[in-house]
């Protein structure tokens, strides 16, 4: 009968004294054995006692009351062989263990001395199986002692961990028994009983630490900076590169995204997968617009470099780059790797030696590289054309080809003269380059544009190519005569990925020269292409070396800002490292840029659409489901996770963990086949049949009251759900990831194929909720446009443009004088 019992209950009761233990083993004893009790504060009392109305008696030693509930539940504890155990346990801990449990905290051999007694004790097979009153005040009097050990400590002690956490605590009736204590040993109305609502009160039970989980096989292996990351055999092994930026600028957003992000982006998820994966990248650093941007600035080009090698370093480090090395192509291994290659394709008769004409500029008296002669594209007709490329229509171009050129440093019209150089014969290299490319892009699956340029270029013939330079910064020409000359930056930089790698481990052989057990994934913006897709592989078939070559390319095409161009000059734009001065999270950004990857045409960065979608996607969908959960579970379950896994096998649930399996089966199948912007969507619409699952269930206060079996059951999936998003957006927000782990008290989830909803086991202690997002005022949007590329900027583009043209009529005012001088 309710309330044919009461207890007396101490007050107040802190987490750490004797009274909770007591009244630990009351709750747990009557949930165990099916004996409903109320509750009466006893102000001034220091037990916790028992009143027998039928009996005109009370009982004042509390392990009598669990022996009591033991014999006159609704299910009794029916007693076997190892009662005399049972009975010489229970003894040992009123003698010797509650008077010595405060002194244990200290000592390692006093629990020690308990883990070999458990492993001995013959307890419960099962959680489903009623305890024995040995068990129950043994659970009670640990409870807060062990609850509070490190992982580190339980490892020690395994007949402990192994019945505590693995068993006891995954029992219906433990989880119960610490639920009721801890709600009604706060300040509570007397003679409560157990089935009437609780109010919210305090949480009075320590937090377990240790993560409870179904299976530390979930758990995503994160490798040890230590030890190289190595091919494994039998296993999917990535090597996953992206484009080099050049040393000499400041990546803007769109550099960022077209590269490092979706190549980290991808990195994150292999691992979360736990495959031995491998990420790779640096700074391009030879070449003739290092050693011009290092005259400009009066510095040596080593000094240059420096200087935006880490000016690069600390912006992807903002961005949460999580690269396995960022390195450089200015190392003693990029020499060593680059004139291997270089040596090879020249034995084997793919090099030549031929008198070029390449322009000179008379007035700073230079040979200018490609990239320096500026003019009309003769396809085209843009402006702004380089001698080696087409920024807008993507031809590659001769500067010769150029109308109007001009050198890019001082203006002056260059002129053609003869110099000597070395030629890679890519006309040779045709027939192997395409049979390997009409495979590999069909395998591999490469982006659209990637396959257009590339069958654009074997469609047009390859024809030879220069690849020296009349240059001191480049890796040397290893070559009688060709002192004075450097191997050019376009042949030499695909280079950097294997030189780098090299610089990161000594067996880098395993990964560039084991193609049947390595798959190689390159991301870079649609205007490299060609040098990953031709020139590089030629290369490498050219040596005659087997090499693990390209295996998935990811081509972008280009981020705009706000309907126009990003101009570091002009200050139009945002770049790296001005990012962090809107005081915008990493992962935001991350989430606008990836949600707007240019996949399939060109995109824009606007800030009203970057401001909407973080209050209305990420706060109001991902962030508002995470929070809402989790403070309900701090406020109603005392920060614990309920026991939901009877009732969650309801099959009302069945469409709930189906629709989620779809979407996750989908995110899978988006991200292995390198679709990241469809893969993010997926991640919103797991977040956001999330959010209506509880909607559905009208999750409240209301239904605590009325359905608490129920609500376990909601909170549970709920919870498990969550733990299931945290790693799903690993890979695109790791800051955000990490910020959900550490509020569910567990470590990173691997990425799996389906979901069942019982990661995290009833009892599972969790953290405090803390909110992932925060809004951004809409206002915003005026004052960071005006400050990355409104008013100001557009100024000074007009005085730019106004003096550049100020120069040209002075110029050609001089020249005009100096021909009548003639």
């Amino acid at each position: 009968m309710a309330g044919m019992y009461k207890l007396n209950i101490p007050t107040p009761v802190n987490k750490e004294s004797a009274a909770f233990a007591q009244a630990l083993k009351a709750y747990i004893a009557a949930s165990a054995y099916g004996v409903e009790v109320g509750t009466a504060k006893a102000p001034g009392q220091h037990d916790v006692t028992l009143e027998l109305p039928k009996e005109h008696k009370g009982l004042v030693d509390v392990n009598a009351v669990v022996r009591y509930f033991s014999v006159v539940g609704k299910t009794p504890y029916k007693r076997n062989n190892d009662s005399l155990s049972d009975d010489a346990l229970t003894e040992w801990e009123e003698l010797v263990l509650q008077g010595s449990i405060s002194s244990l905290r200290s000592e390692a051999d006093g629990l020690e001395t308990i883990d070999k007694m458990l492993s001995s004790a013959s307890f419960v097979k099962s959680p489903s199986t009623p305890p024995s009153p040995a068990e129950i005040v043994l659970f009670s009097t640990l409870y807060s002692l062990v609850s509070s050990l490190t992982p580190a400590v339980l490892k020690t002690l395994p007949s402990l961990k192994a019945w505590f956490f693995d068993l006891a605590l995954a029992s219906p009736w433990a989880l119960a028994g610490i639920e009721l204590a801890a709600s009604q040993t706060s300040d509570v109305p007397a003679s409560r009983s157990h089935g009437q609502k609780r109010e919210k009160v305090e949480v009075v039970v320590p937090h377990v630490q240790h993560a409870r989980l179904h299976s530390r096989d979930i758990e995503m292996k994160v490798p040890d900076p230590s030890i190289d990351i190595l091919p494994e055999e039998g296993k999917k092994n990535v090597l996953i590169t992206s484009a080099l930026p050049y040393v000499n600028n400041v990546p803007h957003l769109g550099n960022i995204v077209g590269s490092v992000l979706s190549a980290d982006v991808f990195s994150r998820y292999n691992k979360a997968r736990n495959r031995p994966t491998l990420f790779i990248c640096g700074t391009d650093e030879y070449g003739t617009a290092t050693e011009t941007k290092a005259l400009e600035e009066g510095v040596t080009p080593q000094e240059l470099c420096n200087k935006y090698y880490a000016l690069h370093r600390d912006v992807y480090k903002w961005f949460d780059i999580g690269f396995d090395i960022f390195g450089r192509t200015t190392t003693p291994q990029q020499t060593e790797i680059a004139q291997d290659i270089f040596t090879k394709l020249y034995d084997r008769g793919y090099l030549e030696e031929k008198t070029s004409t390449q322009p000179y500029c008379e007035k700073h008296l230079s040979f200018l590289a490609d990239r320096f002669v500026e003019g009309e594209c003769p396809r085209c007709g843009y402006d702004d054309a380089r001698g080696d490329q087409c920024d807008k229509c993507g031809h590659l171009l001769d500067p010769f080809d150029l109308i109007n050129p001009r050198c890019k440093i001082d203006g002056a019209t260059p002129v053609p003269r003869e110099t000597k150089h070395i030629h890679l014969l890519l006309d040779k290299l045709q027939s192997v380059i395409e049979q390997w490319s009409s495979k590999s892009s069909e395998e591999g699956a490469w982006s659209k544009n990637g396959r257009i340029i590339t069958e654009s270029w074997l469609k047009e013939g390859l024809k030879d190519r220069g690849i020296t330079r009349d240059l001191k910064w480049g890796t040397p020409v290893p070559l009688p005569g060709y002192e004075k000359k450097v191997l050019y930056v376009w042949f030499d930089a695909c280079i950097g990925y294997v030189s780098i790698t090299a610089n990161y481990t000594k067996e880098w052989k395993q990964w560039w020269h084991h193609p049947e057990n390595v798959k190689l994934y390159q991301f870079l913006g649609k205007d490299n292409v060609p040098f990953h897709t031709v020139i590089f592989p030629g290369s490498q078939i050219g040596t005659g070396d087997t090499w693990t070559m390209l295996n998935h390319l990811s081509t972008t095409e280009y981020l705009n800002y706000e309907n126009g161009k990003f101009s570091k000059s002009r200050g139009v734009g945002v770049f790296g490292n001005n990012a962090r001065d809107t005081g915008v999270p990493p992962s935001v950004w991350r989430y606008y840029l990836l949600s707007s990857r240019p996949e399939t045409g060109d995109t824009q960065f606007e800030w009203r659409t970057f401001i909407s979608k973080n209050n209305s996607e990420l706060l109001a969908n991902l962030g508002n489901f995470v929070n809402r959960l989790i403070k309900f579970v701090n406020a109603k379950y005392n920060s614990l996770v309920p026991n939901y896994r009877v009732q969650s096998a309801d099959p009302h649930f069945d469409s709930f963990r189906k629709d989620v399996n779809t979407l996750l089966k989908a995110y899978v199948e988006d991200l292995e086949a390198v679709r990241l912007r469809a893969g993010l969507e997926r991640i919103m619409q797991i977040s956001g049949r999330g959010n209506q699952f509880l909607q559905e269930n009208k999750l409240d206060n209301a239904l605590l009251a009325s359905q608490p079996e129920r609500t376990a059951a909601v909170v549970g999936l709920g919870l498990n759900l969550i733990y299931l998003l945290s790693c799903v957006v690993y890979p695109y927000m790791p800051a955000t990831a990490e910020s959900i782990v550490e509020q569910l008290n567990a470590p990173l989830r691997r990425i799996p194929d389906t979901w069942e909803g019982g990661d995290l086991l009833p009892g599972h202690g969790i953290g405090k909720a803390q909110y992932l997002f925060s809004r951004i005022d809409e206002n915003m949007e005026g004052v960071w446009r005006e400050q990355f590329g409104g008013t100001q900027a557009e100024r000074t583009t007009r005085e730019e443009e106004a003096a550049k043209k100020a120069k040209k009529q002075a110029d050609k005012k001089k020249r005009k004088e100096k021909k009548a001088e003639k």
